[in-house]
């Protein structure tokens, strides 16, 4: 498989293990457009690649993922087309990521903030830096958390917890991720590697059918709630963009100040 094609995804390969790394460290890695149409297109290649067993996705520099840039995120609000894309790619990316037979593992080692968040909680395994955060912040920018959010978050930490979190987009650091069961372990950053690709190479030497035969299986639960609410989540994200908040949010970050949303 060749991925030169991916500007904003670097990989390397150790074996059989192949590590997708978001490329915009300058930004902490956050998503703008490309980022976002590679992201949408990756994970069905490596579906194909004949010489991958495991994934390892991580982001480069001190970040996993930042979320979406605001610069994107004012050219979506100002442009239906660009609009339209976000929706049908948003939704790709989360499909293509569960429909991915191989496993998959967040190596989390810095903020992994709203869709940075998503990427990472829909992986299969995430072990993360004690250093790093977690957060869907969505709420925060004018917007619901559309991507995966309200899915995922439920899902392993409970409807409770997951309102408290998404409603407020507060942070939460790696260890208490960890002991809500929001990630799976927390680790010193100087052992983040170690952790990470001692499992990937356990798993990508193992029974590799069988590992990728219950992993589709357990999937099956995580589909039927992406199935019952993706889309409505989508939705609501994408109106939320033809409000006036988002563009007060928007402007309060560029210049430095909070926000004043009047819920219009």
């Amino acid at each position: 498989m060749d991925y030169a094609k991916y500007e904003r995804i670097l990989t390397q390969r150790d074996g059989k293990v192949l590590t997708l790394i978001m490329n915009r460290p300058e930004h902490l890695n956050a998503v703008d457009g490309r980022l976002h149409y590679e992201l949408s297109e990756i994970f069905r290649d490596v579906q194909h690649d004949p010489e991958t067993n495991v994934v390892v996705l991580t982001g480069a520099g001190r970040g996993f993922c930042a979320g979406g840039d605001l610069d994107w995120l004012q050219k979506i609000a100002d442009n239906k087309v660009v609009f339209g894309q976000m929706l049908s790619e948003g939704k790709k990316i989360i499909n293509d990521l569960l429909e991915l037979e191989k496993p998959v593992i967040a190596r989390v080692n810095g903020p992994a903030m709203g869709l940075g968040a998503t990427l990472a909680l829909f992986c299969d395994i995430i072990i993360a830096s004690e250093k790093a955060k977690f957060a869907d912040p969505h709420v925060k920018v004018g917007i619901a958390a559309g991507d995966g959010g309200c899915v995922i978050w439920p899902l392993l930490v409970g409807i409770c917890k997951a309102k408290e979190l998404l409603l407020t987009g507060d942070a939460i650091l790696a260890g208490e991720a960890e002991r809500m069961g929001l990630i799976n372990r927390a680790v010193p950053l100087e052992e983040l590697d170690k952790t990470v690709y001692e499992l990937a190479r356990r798993l990508a030497d193992g029974p590799t059918q069988a590992i990728n035969s219950t992993k589709i299986a357990i999937n099956k639960n995580v589909k039927f709630f992406t199935n019952l609410i993706l889309d409505t989540s989508l939705a609501l994200e994408g109106h939320n963009f033809y409000t006036q908040d988002i563009i007060e949010a928007i402007n309060a970050f560029k210049e430095k100040r909070e926000p004043v949303f009047k819920g219009c």
